[in-house]
C-alpha cells in the first residue's frame, strides 16, 4: 500500500523555517521565499503540501495568511493548513481561498464541539492535529500540556467526517531523530481515523518504515527538516511511498 508524502512549509515572520521540538526560539530560517519553496517542492514532483501558521498558532489567529493565501493560489496541488485555526469563521475563510483541508489543534480539544460541527458539515476537510509529548496532547503551539492522551483524543472525533488524525511527536519534531513509528502505528490501529505521521523525519528509512504500516491505517507523513537539509531526496521518497523502485 502507499502513503502520501506532505512537505511542510512552516512559516515565522513570513519565512520558511523549522523549529527544534516545538519550540518558537529554536527556529532555523531556509527560506527566505514560501512561495518560491511551494514552487520547488512541486517541481519535485510534489502533488500536496502542509503549511503552517506557526505565529498563527501561538496568536490564537492568522498571523501569515497573506503568505499561506499566496502558497494556495500559486501551488498547482493540494494544500493543508494549520495554525491558530479556531472557529468557524476561520475554517471557512481558509476554505473559501482554495485550501484542501484545513487542521485544527487547540479547538480540537477545548472546543470539540467545533470540530463536530464543521466536519458533518465539510466531510473530508477538517483534519485533526494530534501534537503530542511523551503520549500526551499538547495546545497552543505545543506551549501547554494536556491530561487527555493522542488515542482518546483521536477517538472523540472517529465518527465525526474528520479525514484524519495527524499524528506529530513534538519530541522528536525538527529533530532529526527518525519518524515515531511504534507510536503513529500504535495509534492507527487504536483509531478509526487514518492517521498521518510528523516529527522526526530523518531519511528514505521511516518513508519506508511508515509504508509498511499503511495497511494499519497509516495515511501519510509530513517532511520538513529533512527536505530542507537534504538529507531527505523528495523524488526518492514519493516513489518509495507509491510502493516504486528506486
Amino acid at each position: 500500500m502507499s502513503i502520501t508524502i506532505y512537505p511542510a512549509i512552516d512559516l515565522k515572520g513570513g519565512k520558511v523555517v523549522r523549529l527544534a521540538e516545538g519550540d518558537m526560539e529554536r527556529a532555523t530560517i531556509y527560506n527566505d521565499d514560501p512561495i518560491a519553496q511551494a514552487n520547488v517542492f512541486h517541481d519535485q514532483g510534489a502533488n500536496f503540501l502542509h503549511v503552517v501558521d506557526l505565529d498563527g498558532a501561538i496568536a490564537g489567529g492568522s498571523v501569515n495568511g497573506q503568505v499561506v493565501a499566496e502558497i494556495v493560489q500559486s501551488f498547482p496541488g493540494q494544500v493543508q493548513v494549520g495554525g491558530g485555526i479556531r472557529d468557524r469563521a476561520a475554517i471557512d475563510r481558509w476554505l473559501e481561498r482554495g485550501v484542501w483541508r484545513v487542521v485544527i489543534g487547540t479547538a480540537a480539544l477545548h472546543d470539540p464541539d467545533l470540530v463536530h460541527e464543521a466536519a458533518r458539515a465539510l466531510p473530508g476537510r477538517i483534519v485533526v492535529a494530534v501534537d503530542a509529548r511523551d503520549g500526551m496532547v499538547t495546545t497552543h503551539g505545543w506551549a501547554e500540556a494536556s491530561d487527555m492522551s493522542a488515542a482518546d483524543l483521536s477517538n472523540r472525533f472517529a465518527d465525526a467526517g474528520v479525514a484524519a488524525a495527524l499524528f506529530t511527536d513534538v519530541g522528536r519534531d525538527g529533530m532529526l531523530k527518525g519518524c515515531n513509528v511504534r507510536a503513529t502505528s500504535e495509534l492507527a490501529r487504536n483509531t478509526r481515523l487514518p492517521v498521518i505521521a510528523s516529527g522526526g523525519v530523518k531519511g528514505l528509512v521511516d518513508i519506508a518504515d511508515l509504508a509498511r504500516h499503511a495497511s494499519e491505517g497509516i495515511e501519510g507523513v509530513i517532511c520538513g527538516r529533512s527536505l530542507y537539509e537534504g538529507r531527505l531526496d523528495l523524488r526518492k521518497a514519493l516513489r518509495l511511498a507509491r510502493d516504486e523502485s528506486l
